[in-house]
């Protein structure tokens, strides 16, 4: 059974810093390309960023580009999200998410509809 679990979350100032981790389970996590998609209160599904199954390759939206950092471990079969500089438009529930086949690398920009399994989520909220 794939299992993703998000942790990190939580409230911070404007300005500040958060790193979401994304443990997986349940799959061949070195086999996959993982992403970060998150959604705003009353608004759609937003892609954020993804990281290819070696960590070779990376893909930021535009909103921020510059400001996050994905990256992966696969001996510890988690995802990273480094988040800096946040602002209140941060603010959304953050999901990780399995590609939605082994080896896929969509390229630069992706979609929701190009990942599988999805974790729980976590929670972002930047206000002071």
């Amino acid at each position: 059974e794939v299992q993703l679990v998000e942790s990190g979350g939580g409230l911070v100032q404007p300005g500040g810093s958060l790193r979401l981790s994304c443990g997986a389970s349940g799959f061949t996590f070195d086999e996959y390309s993982m992403g970060w998609i998150r959604q705003a209160p009353g608004k759609e599904l937003e892609w954020v960023s993804a990281i290819s199954w070696s960590g070779r390759n990376t893909a930021y939206a535009d909103s921020v580009k510059g400001q996050f950092t994905i990256s992966r471990d696969n001996a510890k079969n988690t995802v990273y999200l480094q988040m800096n500089s946040l602002k209140p438009e941060d603010t959304a529930v953050y999901y990780c998410a399995t590609a939605t086949r082994r080896r896929l690398w969509v390229g630069p920009k992706w979609s929701s509809a190009d990942f599988g399994y999805w974790g729980q989520g976590t929670q972002v909220t930047v206000s002071s």
